[in-house]
């Protein structure tokens, strides 16, 4: 029961993981490619989109995204500038449509189970 106080919660033993992450060695290489695997999956989205701007859009949107103990990926907030919403009305619907595809995801472990998690992932945009 003692080992219960001092256990931090709010930690895992394992990021939520990609099968093109499965061979990461550590936590932070295992993070990294977990979120280099969803930027780069968006990023390739949103090149295939005939997106029209009347005046550049450079924006960090910050996306929050809940990974369920089952391995599921879900959009909970989207903040972007207002320049941006002007700008790509139906930004988040499209951001949502690029997460559609992903390689099979697998869960965060914490103490060998697997654990729901959420995290905030910023990424650049840039529209000319």
């Amino acid at each position: 029961m003692e080992e219960l106080k001092t256990f931090n919660w709010n930690e895992v033993d394992r990021y939520p993981s990609f099968e093109n992450c499965e061979n990461s060695i550590n936590f932070q290489d295992n993070k990294n490619c977990f979120e280099q695997t969803i930027t780069a999956h968006i990023s390739e989205y949103f090149g295939t989109q005939n997106i029209i701007v009347t005046q550049t859009v450079s924006d960090t949107i910050l996306i929050d995204l809940l990974v369920t103990n089952r391995g599921e990926l879900q959009v909970f907030k989207i903040q972007t500038d207002e320049l941006t919403r002007k700008q790509i009305p139906a930004f988040d619907s499209i951001l949502k449509w690029s997460l559609h595809g992903l390689p099979k995801l697998f869960p965060a472990i914490k103490r060998s189970q697997q654990v729901q998690t959420a995290f905030q992932l910023p990424i650049i945009l840039r529209v000319d």
